[in-house]
């Protein structure tokens, strides 16, 4: 079972009507925007990451799905397994420096204790308040897709962090994403459709264009990389391509209308039109799917 047989599972189970049928990445309720998410060590963060930074990512990764609605943060539940005593102490004091930044203060939670040498497992829930996004399932045929900021930075921050030698700010891009809270409060009431990207831009995207019934195409060439990036890995299309599946980025993709002039940095990558699925191309050039367009959790 996947990611996505396990969602079509669980729509069969009595869904409360804030769930959106588990359409989207946040849920409401009495007017509050509701999301959760969960890291696991040797997935979403490597064993040797620092653990202030592991907190800076947990809160983060939670924040940047309120970004997608527009929503400002109000305070989050943390639900953690205590391990090491180092460890958890460090994390702690990464997680203050977090909360502190990002302007989201604890509300409470959970501890659990972990058995020696298990994986961490660790696990936060965000609300927010005053959201103004549609959800990803508004996304109109005629419209333009947008993105946020650069793709690929966190992808080559990783490949850094397992071993390759690289800048420090593209490991930073990984081991810290900046959710876009202001992006996304200033883009919320404009746009058709939003979400965040962190599994992969081709494979979100599928997603947005899947969740509102039409067909997304885009333009591997209009794709956003940084300047380190690009010294990094190139500009080819292969360089392009592990960019727009690496996931990690955390920028927010979003659709709107063709003649929309976006008020935050962004960058038009395709357009979506009548019909179903991904195609992309390259400078105008046809090309086949990658085999993988992001990651997708499976056992």
């Amino acid at each position: 079972m996947n990611e996505r047989d396990f969602l079509l599972a669980l729509r069969e189970l009595p869904l409360h009507p804030g769930a959106a049928d588990l359409r989207d990445d946040t849920a409401t309720l009495a007017g509050l925007t509701l999301t959760t998410d969960t890291i696991v060590e040797g997935i979403h963060f490597l064993p040797g990451d620092p653990p202030e930074d592991v907190a800076w990512k947990l809160l983060a990764t939670n924040l940047s799905d309120l970004a997608a609605k527009g929503a400002t943060p109000e305070g989050a539940l943390l639900n953690y397994p205590l391990s090491d005593d180092a460890w958890d102490r460090a994390f702690l004091a990464g997680l203050d420096t977090a909360l502190r930044q990002l302007a989201c203060p604890l509300l409470g939670g959970d501890t659990v204790s972990l058995p020696s040498g298990a994986p961490r497992i660790l696990t936060l829930t965000a609300i927010g308040r005053d959201a103004a996004a549609p959800p990803r399932s508004a996304a109109r045929a005629g419209d333009a897709l947008w993105v946020t900021g650069t793709i690929g930075d966190a992808g080559a921050g990783l490949a850094i962090e397992q071993g390759e030698d690289g800048p420090a700010e593209l490991l930073a891009a990984y081991r810290r994403p900046q959710p876009r809270l202001a992006e996304g409060r200033a883009l919320a009431p404009l746009v058709h459709a939003m979400m965040d990207v962190s599994d992969g831009l081709l494979i979100d995207a599928a997603r947005m264009a899947g969740a509102s019934g039409i067909a997304v195409a885009i333009d591997l060439a209009a794709v956003p990389l940084s300047d380190a990036c690009r010294a990094f890995r190139g500009d080819g299309r292969a360089a392009r391509m592990a960019a727009a599946t690496a996931g990690d980025d955390y920028q927010l993709l979003f659709a709107a209308a063709p003649d929309f002039a976006p008020p935050v940095a962004a960058t038009r990558i395709g357009d979506f039109a009548a019909g179903a699925g991904l195609t992309l191309a390259d400078a105008g050039e046809a090309i086949p799917l990658p085999s993988r367009l992001g990651f997708e959790h499976a056992i």
